[in-house]
């Protein structure tokens, strides 16, 4: 399993993330332009002293990621908070991509055209939340995506 994010711009997320990935043993694919830069101490605080353990691919573009990695589009699930299913719906493969937007716009729409139905979100009971911690949802979703994997 591999977690996308796409053009990340808040450096904490970014090393939240990145910590997570290395405790689930998960690749993580970063695809640019970023809003911050790799090598700043808030991706290494926020990763901890895990950051140099994390499995970290980085993109130009959307475009030479799906170019590179040729992914099956019933691998890719996107993120959204408007997404037309709830993370607890599908069934993960083990080599699927989860994959997430930005903090302030989420996912492209260039991205997102043409995949309303593999597009999911994290449910909020309370509708006075906008939206969430993008590395608590990505959390959130990647310990869902796994159960099966992760069950004793």
């Amino acid at each position: 399993m591999k977690m996308v994010l796409v053009t990340p711009e808040i450096p904490y997320n970014t090393g939240a993330i990145g910590r997570t990935c290395v405790a689930l043993n998960l690749e993580l694919i970063l695809i640019k332009p970023y809003g911050f830069s790799i090598d700043e101490k808030a991706v290494r605080r926020a990763g901890t002293d895990y950051w140099q353990y994390i499995n970290l691919t980085e993109y130009d573009n959307w475009e030479s990621f799906l170019a590179e990695r040729k992914p099956a589009q019933d691998n890719m699930f996107f993120f959204e908070e408007h997404g037309s299913k709830t993370v607890y719906d599908p069934t993960y493969p083990k080599d699927a991509y989860l994959i997430f937007g930005c903090e302030s716009k989420g996912l492209p729409e260039a991205i997102l055209n043409g995949m309303e139905d593999r597009t999911y979100s994290l449910p909020m009971l309370d509708t006075r939340v906008r939206s969430l911690n993008l590395a608590n949802v990505a959390t959130a979703v990647v310990y869902q995506a796994m159960r099966d994997q992760l069950s004793l």
